[in-house]
């Protein structure tokens, strides 16, 4: 199967689920669980949670396995770009062509509606049958996306923002965008009950493929690595990113091919 074929395929599978996790629209209060609906079914590529999944499968689980951890991740991932959208972050009217989650229900819903599916990420990756799997993956969500991960770097992008160093860079991407992509590859391996070796190995190849991520989006936006590397520098690092990404996969063997078809994708993705 083609890797646009998989994402296609395996994108369906995560916006059922979501819809059946997610509140109905229809309930009460319903502002906030349309600003949620609304969010999380705006065109998003479903990159992390299919991520998620693939690394389930390497490992050799059933994807039922993983498919609450992946709508998890995913509500994590809206949320922070509903927060990141605010007025008072990167102020933004739209994303992905529609209206910013406070632009479309008012930046009251907008804040609320993050912390709902920050909230209700962390309901659903409870629910799990195995109450120890369950807390090693809820410990590694919430350090990606804490202080020392996720909102660290959002921090220091707020900060640093008219900085354009290598180093600040660095930190901004691996923190920002790169911890969740990381341990979304990572809570794969973990729902299938996978052995610490394939669990580091996998969360390194996200690492460097949320890196990957991040430099890619810096070439198509013209900034960030594009201007302290230079187009060519940053497409050359983030070639050695993606191969230094598959020779981690080497233990997984051709259980591993969605990832590796994955990490090229991401490298040539054109948006």
């Amino acid at each position: 199967m083609k890797i646009t074929e998989y994402l296609k395929n395996k994108g369906k599978v995560i916006d059922a689920a979501l819809d059946s996790y997610l509140p109905r629209d229809t309930d009460y209060p319903k502002a906030i669980h349309r600003a949620m609906r609304y969010s999380a079914f705006s065109g998003g590529k479903r990159i992390r949670p299919i991520l998620v999944l693939a690394s389930c499968e390497a490992c050799g689980g059933k994807i039922k396995e993983a498919l609450p951890v992946a709508c998890a991740i995913e509500m994590l991932h809206t949320y922070s770009l509903i927060h990141d959208d605010l007025p008072a972050m990167d102020d933004d009217d739209y994303r992905r062509g529609k209206l910013t989650c406070h632009k479309k229900f008012g930046e009251a819903i907008g804040i609320l509606a993050g912390d709902a599916l920050l909230t209700f990420a962390m309901e659903l990756l409870s629910r799990g049958k195995n109450p120890g799997i369950n807390n090693n993956i809820i410990r590694t969500v919430t350090e990606a996306i804490g202080t020392y991960g996720m909102i660290g770097g959002q921090v220091v992008d707020i900060e640093e923002r008219a900085e354009t160093d290598l180093p600040t860079l660095t930190y901004i991407n691996a923190h920002k965008t790169g911890a969740l992509i990381a341990a979304s590859c990572k809570v794969g391996a973990i729902a299938t009950g996978a052995s610490d070796k394939k669990v580091r190995a996998l969360e390194r190849y996200g690492a460097y493929i949320g890196f990957t991520f991040q430099v890619i989006d810096d070439i198509l936006d013209k900034e960030g690595f594009a201007l302290a590397l230079g187009v060519g520098g940053a497409r050359r690092e983030a070639a050695r990113l993606v191969e230094r990404a598959k020779q981690e996969l080497r233990v997984f063997g051709r259980k591993a091919k969605a990832l590796r078809d994955l990490a090229d994708f991401l490298l040539t993705r054109k948006k």
